[in-house]
């Protein structure tokens, strides 16, 4: 596993004149790569497609969806009866039930200030989605050099990441991870 430098590029030919000069620099081709990000969410890591199994935010609608189930479910068994007393407590269950059930997971998906898990401030932040040109680098001299380097060449985003880049291509990389960002982000 090494330090890897990449950066964000607009234009297809500037991320080969990106990579082109990388090499003229010094560095490996091997060590090189380039590819394209994309969106959040279309990173199809499960089968069928996203990135992840549950909507961020949205964690503990399960537990909520079971709780306000089994309060609607007793409420309006109770109310059913008193109501029609002979098939109310099963109709009023069910009715009960399926209310509670919404409530209780609108209610699970905010956090314990009563704010909406979308304006939680732990939320993860999102890479931009675009080409990226990336470099595996030995040591802090080869860093700050091509940190520069893409700089000058135009590269936005940059970031700081760790990882196998081998025959051009980083294997390990992972596009939910938290970005660390190099330059004014940090």
């Amino acid at each position: 596993m090494s330090s890897i430098i990449f950066g964000r590029f607009q234009l297809q030919d500037d991320v080969h004149y990106a990579v082109s000069k990388l090499v003229q620099a010094g560095y490996p081709r091997e060590a090189i790569c380039s590819f394209y990000l994309n969106p959040a969410g279309q990173h199809d890591i499960y089968p069928i497609g996203g990135d992840r199994d549950k909507s961020p935010g949205a964690e503990k609608t399960d537990t909520g969806l079971a709780a306000g189930a089994a309060v609607g479910a007793g409420m309006g068994a109770g109310v059913g009866a008193a109501v029609v007393p002979v098939i109310g407590p099963v109709l009023g269950s069910l009715v009960g039930a399926h209310l509670g059930g919404l409530v209780g997971s609108l209610d699970a998906t905010k956090d314990s200030h009563g704010k909406d898990a979308k304006d939680n401030d732990s939320r993860q932040e999102i890479r931009k989605s675009g080409m990226r040109v990336a470099v595996a680098v030995a040591d802090d001299r080869q860093e700050s050099a091509a940190t520069a380097l893409l700089k000058a060449l135009g590269a936005t985003d940059m970031e700081r990441g760790n990882g196998t880049i081998a025959d051009g291509d980083w294997r390990d990389f992972d596009p939910l991870s938290k970005p660390c960002y190099i330059d004014e982000k940090n």
